[in-house]
């Protein structure tokens, strides 16, 4: 078990530790619960959906890098195929506080990164603020998505976003987490095929600046991240934190990133090479690659 997740698994009810000690014990567990073993909890505690996913909110938190905050919050993006996937912020040191990743965040593009589709339910252990409700209005689920909190009724994302402004009203017809290729080629080594990927599937109709990064760690793995943007346009979610998410989900840290590569549009509206280069260096790494995005 990672040893992130020892202090809040330990304060966890003991029939619940039973159930989770196979699943967080695997090595390759990268927290993510899938459908199945979210039936077999469900059947070895007794406990219902909602219930089990506030339960399992402490092991989100744990995932949490607050070093500026130090205020631990966790999330759980519940999919339409079943699988849940945990989020945490993420606050880095030497860096402006734009660069900082809310749980909610975390959880959903957890979830985009690993394919899941459409998701049913947001579970978290804080209200969620307003940035995070306006970045959950771009998602194809709408403001019918469900916010589940501790001792609270759960209620739909039009309830805590009255009255909501999103792409539906400029028009946009692809949302995020909706499947999408923009037809970008992609050549060169590894690395530079997983930027490109990713910045196939980015979310950007509104500048068509789509971009992605992928990262190379000590250890020789690769993850990548892809650009979120949002209608309201602040709460827009940076490809290189995007793929910052994913690390720290399958237990990596910042400090083994060895080398990067941005991959985005010749010209962009908007361009993320300068801070991501400035984020990366605070982290210790000075080798990030930028490749033009092309289409045959």
């Amino acid at each position: 078990m990672h040893s992130r997740f020892l202090s809040a698994f330990e304060a966890l009810p003991s029939t619940l530790q039973t159930a989770l000690a196979p699943l967080l014990n695997d090595p390759d567990f990268h927290a993510v619960i899938s459908a199945d073993q979210v039936t077999s909890l469900q059947q070895q505690t007794q406990m219902e959906a909602d219930a089990l996913a506030l339960a399992l909110l402490p092991l989100a938190a744990s995932c949490a890098v607050a070093t500026v905050s130090h205020f631990n919050v966790g999330a759980i993006a519940r999919g339409v195929s079943g699988n849940w996937y945990f989020g945490a912020n993420m606050e880095f040191v030497g860096t402006p506080m734009q660069q900082t990743v809310h749980a909610e965040q975390s959880a959903i593009t957890h979830a985009w990164l690993r394919g899941e589709r459409q998701l049913e339910t947001i579970t978290v252990n804080y209200t969620p603020c307003g940035h995070c409700r306006q970045f959950m209005n771009e998602l194809n689920s709408g403001t019918n998505i469900l916010i589940s909190l501790p001792q609270r009724a759960i209620s739909t994302l039009a309830d805590y976003l009255p009255d909501a402004f999103g792409p539906r009203d400029l028009d946009i017809t692809t949302f995020l987490m909706d499947e999408v290729d923009h037809g970008y080629v992609a050549e060169g080594d590894e690395l530079v095929q997983a930027a490109v990927a990713a910045a196939n599937a980015s979310h950007a109709p509104y500048s068509q600046s789509h971009a992605g990064v992928a990262l190379l760690t000590t250890d020789g793995a690769i993850v990548a991240g892809r650009y979120a943007e949002n209608a309201a346009f602040n709460p827009s979610f940076p490809p290189l934190q995007a793929a910052l998410v994913l690390l720290n989900m399958q237990g990596g840290d910042v400090r083994q990133i060895k080398k990067a590569v941005l991959a985005e549009v010749e010209n962009a509206t908007l361009s993320q090479f300068a801070a991501t280069q400035a984020t990366l260096e605070t982290f210790g790494c000075g080798e990030l690659l930028q490749v033009t995005l092309y289409k045959a």
